[in-house]
């Protein structure tokens, strides 16, 4: 019989990636909202699977390589914030899009939720439709930010190198920021190597060479790196990050 939840191949050219039915992962302890949850999200044109605490989600993630996580906090063996650790660690889910639903709504709690790198707080009871919308919301802006990165996977390389080099000509000039305390960003140690050849001039397929990965990795990574320090290029990205002292 076939797989109907086939793990995506990384090969996969990204505009086939992302015309793909929205994959998503709930992973939550109680049986009832697993069954209606993904009930109303398969009626919604989702692919869905499920997990019943964070150990679980956790090899179905690895599995599976979602698109969205969603995850209770307080589960059994491992709760929601071990999960969104492991996943932030992992060379192909760091860039990965996890959503926290929870009955705990204290501000407190999504002050850590956010800390920790998770991406939104639902608290419970939440409405299906407002879920839905906050879950596609999410996979569209990742998917647009994927595409950003994959429209400069080929950039000729000199024009990219020259406009790199004109940027730190200008910071270098009246224009130099570096003075300035670096700004409050919390990368992976992937992250912040590939801000640091992107910034360098480095293309994705060199990016994914030198860092022996693929090159859809590298675009989420980049995706990622749009996404936590506001840009929508990567021109725009290594002008930020030289601004802001984020590279060398």
């Amino acid at each position: 019989m076939q797989n109907p939840n086939p793990t995506p191949n990384q090969s996969e050219p990204v505009e086939t990636l992302l015309n793909a039915q929205p994959r998503v992962l709930l992973v939550d302890y109680e049986p009832g909202i697993r069954s209606a949850v993904q009930a109303y999200f398969e009626d919604e044109g989702f692919l869905v699977s499920t997990a019943c605490d964070g150990e679980e989600g956790w090899e179905k993630a690895q599995a599976e390589i979602p698109d969205v996580v969603l995850s209770d906090v307080m589960m059994p063996r491992m709760d929601g914030y071990g999960l969104l650790k492991r996943l932030r660690e992992d060379e192909r889910l760091g860039g990965t899009p996890v959503i926290f639903l929870t009955a705990k709504g204290m501000t407190s709690d999504r002050i850590t939720g956010f800390r920790a790198g998770v991406d939104d707080y639902i608290p419970k009871p939440f409405d299906p439709d407002e879920l839905v919308a906050r879950v596609r919301n999410v996979v569209q802006r990742q998917e647009r930010l994927l595409r950003e990165a994959a429209r400069y996977a080929d950039t000729d390389m000199g024009q990219m190198a020259k406009q790199i080099t004109e940027i730190r000509s200008m910071l270098q000039g009246g224009g130099n920021k570096k003075g300035i305390a670096p700004a409050d960003h919390v990368f992976t140690p992937r992250e912040a190597s590939v801000l640091q050849l992107v910034a360098e001039g480095l293309m994705n397929k060199e990016i994914a060479r030198q860092l022996e990965t693929s090159i859809r990795n590298v675009e989420k990574y980049v995706s990622r790196l749009f996404a936590k320090t506001g840009t929508s290029s990567r021109t725009e990205l290594v002008r930020y990050a030289l601004e802001n002292a984020l590279v060398n």
